[in-house]
This record gives C-alpha cells, sequence and structure tokens, in this order.
C-alpha cells in the first residue's frame, strides 16, 4: 500500500513538471487561462536588449500580433512549447505575426545563446529581469504567455503549458479579425451599388 501511495505521489510530482516550472518556492504550479475580453487592456511596454545588445521595445511591435513568451532553458515545459512557436513564426509572419521570447535565465545569455544556436530559434529573444516580471503582474511560473492584439493589447494568457491547437486558433482568431475589419473597412468606400450586385 506504502509503495502504491508513492509511485501515485511521484506520478503527480512528473505531471506538474510537465505543465508548468516555478520562478519561486511559492508559486502555483497548476496552468490556467485566461478568456478573451472585450475590454482588452494594454499590455505594458518595455525595453529589453536582445542577444546582439539592440534594445527592443514592446511598442515597436504596434499593428502586429504578438506572442509574448517568458521561458527560461531549464524549463521542460518552455521545451516544449517552442518547435511550435517557430512554426508558428513561419507560418504566420507574413500576415503580420511576432513571437517575442523573454528569457527568465539567471545565467543570461552564457545559457541562452548556446540554446537559441543549438535549437534554431528563428524569432527574437530577449533577456528579462524582475521588473518586467512584475509590469505583467509577476511571472511565477514558466511558461507564461501573452498574445497580444494588433492594437497592443492582451487578448489571451496562459500560466503553464498550452495546446498546440489552442494557441494556433487563438493566433488566427486575432489574424483573422484584423482581416474582417479591413475587409469591411475596405468595402465602406465601394459603391452600394456594386457590393449589392445591382452594377450594369
Amino acid at each position: 500500500m506504502a509503495n502504491r501511495t508513492v509511485v501515485t505521489l511521484l506520478a503527480a510530482s512528473v505531471a506538474a513538471l510537465f505543465v508548468s516550472c516555478s520562478t519561486s518556492s511559492s508559486a502555483h504550479s497548476a496552468r490556467k487561462e485566461e478568456p478573451v475580453h472585450t475590454d482588452r487592456k494594454p499590455a505594458p511596454d518595455f525595453s529589453l536588449r536582445d542577444a546582439n545588445g539592440a534594445s527592443v521595445k514592446l511598442s515597436d511591435y504596434k499593428g502586429k500580433v504578438v506572442l509574448l513568451n517568458f521561458w527560461a532553458t531549464w524549463c521542460g515545459p518552455c521545451a516544449l512549447e517552442i518547435p511550435w512557436f517557430e512554426e508558428f513564426e513561419q507560418q504566420f509572419k507574413s500576415r503580420g505575426f511576432e513571437v517575442l521570447g523573454v528569457s527568465m535565465d539567471e545565467d543570461g545569455w552564457k545559457a541562452v545563446k548556446p540554446y537559441l544556436v543549438e535549437h534554431r530559434v528563428n524569432y527574437r529573444v530577449v533577456l528579462g529581469n524582475d521588473s518586467v516580471t512584475q509590469l505583467y503582474g509577476g511571472v511565477d511560473s514558466l511558461p507564461t504567455s501573452f498574445l497580444i492584439d494588433r492594437d497592443g493589447k492582451v487578448a489571451y494568457v496562459h500560466v503553464g503549458l498550452a495546446g498546440k491547437n489552442e494557441y494556433q486558433d487563438e493566433i488566427q482568431n486575432l489574424l483573422g479579425a484584423a482581416q474582417t475589419n479591413q475587409t469591411t473597412a475596405a468595402l465602406s468606400f465601394v459603391p452600394a451599388a456594386l457590393v449589392s450586385g445591382t452594377a450594369k
């Protein structure tokens, strides 16, 4: 009986590890997701450095759909998501989508640069700090991701490992919503007779 209890506890611990990695001892490991809000809040702006030392601001991405991902090289669930994000970057970039990774590695670029090369990460990564995590409500678990719409507002939040299809649906929803708005705006300049098909 005791052995069964130990095995059960061990299995639960392993499952929690693959859901999220805590950045502090008091952090909760459970994955949570916030739904889309009609009254979306602006994503806080920040300025961080990329691997080349260039300054990167979130506001530079306004007008695009952005997947802002807080991660670390030592985080197992983060490693599972990265290939998905690389695929999304390639698939949706031409439609105005960007992935921006924020590494929370304490060893800084010493740990991050070799990881980026080894995993052939095709999107921009910056080095995070406590100030940035506080702007985003305190990032206590990794990965934590924010999907930001073209107006620079937070549309979706994922704490812990989310599904690939879930991310893809949300990205397409945000990109599609923008296309629908652009189409509607374009049609507003077309004479009503042409839109209805009654023009000769």
